[in-house]
């Protein structure tokens, strides 16, 4: 699968209508909450068109007459009728209000847990940046749309609807005189809509794109500072604001381009109206309160065609934001859980059978590759830069499925094991690890249950017990030393020795340590191999180090180069195919 979303054709996305349909599967829970608004609105707008018919009675029946009890009386009729609606449009309002955070926080939860399945290739593929965008700021447009636009564009719905049938029921002929322009509004808005969405989208990637730049500078600031680089920095922001710029200006002229053509029509329309209205009343056909109603209604129809120029605009806004939204919903993890099969006997922990692999379409990395790891030895993993070692050593761990061939853990599929029964089996030290912000102690426990409800007195037992203690130490406060977030405020290798303790502590079944000593001090790297010494027996430990005095210990070495795992033999042979793979490279 490829999960490069940028490659996502702009003739994927759905159509507006096909894209509002998904999206309200996100609220199916709030259907009672919707018929109540729905029920408020229908009110408020019945309400909004008894208003001319009542001016328009007052006018012929008591004005004209002067009738002064009958025109008190009517305007507190009309005071009522306005109170009811402003009751029921204030519901309404609470009530999508309501919906729209709900929709948002459930729409935020489904897009978090939908990245938290995807495999590391997703992660690879796109910009941290982007993915936040699509997160925060594309789901509040359809916050927007449903907690302020979608009511109002319901609500004008009706009210167009009921002001038309008024206008075609008091006078047919000038009912279809004063609806005519709104034919060259419907035809003007079905022609653009596809454009203005389009032109959304653009914006909205323009933004993920501005934001993914800027998370980007920041990440890598120590590095813009060490190598006094801003100038390349602030070119490379310039080139994503200038275009987010271009793409908010060319939004802003398509989301507000039908607000003065629907004006005109309006103006168009009620001109009509009048002239046509008044030789009506001249010829003796109309009276001047049903002229003045039916103003009132042409009045009805065109103001809320005008309130959805913009409402049109925010909904193309949010089904460009929705868009965004479901490409990343849509997408299926390639790292799916396997029915497991019967377990084969053997005394391998983990092992590769034909194992082929490669990087989305580019060329493959390992070829055919076969290797079995025995329990409770110490392998290393040796070869030149882009080998192929930390690539063997994720599909160990199944960040990454191989493209052929099966991977066996203890006998069975790894992909039939879940990800928490996988994770406490496999442990992975990284070369640069990441830590939270939180406390030693809360890092270091990390998603082991079994020890996260241990004092501090009762965890430091265990610690002492796995001969971990010494790395303890290394720390000011111990276990309560403080992390700031993706451990800033410590040292590099101080981030190693959390991380290792971290994996010690769940004892498992294979540990793999990627270049897990190279930012570490010589004294720290040997209580490290101490510590690797004092591991339960039955855990396999797999090397990737560049330091040859790191390995110079395992049981096997395995030579990793060129898409080929070849067993290297002795240390003279190791090195000997080390320097004859840098030669070569």
């Amino acid at each position: 699968m490829d999960y490069d979303l940028k490659k996502q054709k702009e003739g994927k996305a759905q159509g507006s209508w096909a894209a509002l349909r998904d999206m309200s599967t996100h609220i199916i829970g709030e259907r009672r909450v919707l018929v109540v608004a729905f029920v408020a609105i229908l009110i408020n707008s019945a309400l909004n068109l008894a208003g001319p018919l009542v001016v328009g009675r007052a006018i012929d029946s008591y004005i004209a007459n002067k009738d002064y009890h009958g025109v008190i009386m009517s305007s507190l009729i009309l005071l009522a009728i306005y109170v009811a609606a402003l009751i029921a449009g204030y519901a309404q309002t609470r009530l999508m209000g309501g919906l729209g955070q709900r929709t948002l926080f459930e729409l935020r939860n489904a897009l978090f847990n939908k990245l938290q399945e995807l495999p590391v290739s997703f992660f690879n593929a796109n910009k941290a940046g982007d993915l936040i965008s699509r997160l925060n700021n594309d789901t509040d447009k359809l916050n927007q749309f449903f907690s302020q636009s979608l009511m109002q564009f319901v609500g004008s719905l009706f009210i167009m609807a009921g002001a038309a049938v008024f206008l075609l029921t008091i006078h047919p002929r000038l009912g279809l005189a004063a609806l005519a322009p709104a034919l060259v509004l419907l035809v003007f808005t079905r022609a653009l809509s596809p454009w203005v969405k389009a032109k959304n989208a653009a914006s909205l990637r323009s933004t993920g794109g501005l934001s993914a730049e800027i998370q980007e500078s920041l990440d890598n600031f120590k590095v813009v500072i060490a190598f006094n680089r801003r100038d390349y920095f602030r070119a490379r922001f310039k080139e994503a604001n200038d275009a987010n710029y271009a793409a908010a200006v060319g939004t802003g002229v398509a989301n507000n381009i039908f607000t003065p053509v629907y004006g005109l029509c309006a103006n168009v329309a009620q001109l009509v109206v009048v002239a046509y209205g008044l030789f009506l009343v001249m010829d003796g056909q109309f009276t001047i309160g049903l002229l003045i109603s039916f103003i009132s209604y042409t009045t009805r129809f065109y103001d809320p065609l005008r309130q959805l120029a913009s409402l049109w605009a925010n909904f193309q806004t949010a089904m460009a934001g929705w868009d965004r939204v479901s490409d990343i919903l849509s997408l299926k993890t390639t790292l799916a859980q396997v029915p497991a099969v019967e377990k084969q006997e053997g005394s391998s922990v983990l092992e590769f059978k034909g194992v082929h692999f490669h990087y989305g379409s580019g060329k493959e990395v390992l070829h055919n590759i076969d290797l079995a790891l025995e329990a409770g030895k110490t392998y290393a993993l040796v070869g030149p830069t882009g080998g192929g070692k930390t690539t063997t050593a994720s599909l160990m761990a199944r960040l990454y499925d191989p493209t052929e061939g099966t991977i066996l853990l203890q006998g069975k599929d790894i992909r039939s094991y879940d990800a928490r029964e996988r994770a406490q089996k496999i442990g992975f030290i990284l070369q640069e690890p990441f830590l939270f912000s939180g406390t030693v102690k809360e890092n270091i426990l990390y998603g082991n249950e079994r020890y996260k409800d241990l004092s501090d007195a009762d965890l430091q037992t265990v610690i002492d017990g796995a001969h971990l203690d010494g790395l303890i130490k290394r720390f000011d406060k111990g276990l309560q030393t403080e992390v700031a977030a993706g451990g800033d405020s410590i040292s590099l290798g101080q981030k190693q020795l959390i991380a290792f303790v971290r994996a010690a502590l769940r004892e498992p079944d294979l540990l793999i340590l990627d270049e897990a000593t190279a930012n570490i001090d010589t004294v720290t790297e040997q209580l490290l191999e101490d510590i690797l010494k004092h591991l339960p027996a039955k855990t396999t430990r797999v090397i990737i180090a560049h330091r040859l005095n790191t390995i110079e210990n395992a049981d096997e070495i395995f030579f990793v180069n060129d898409g080929e795992v070849t067993r290297a033999g002795s240390m003279q042979d190791a090195l000997e195919l080390l320097l004859e793979g840098k030669r070569s490279s």
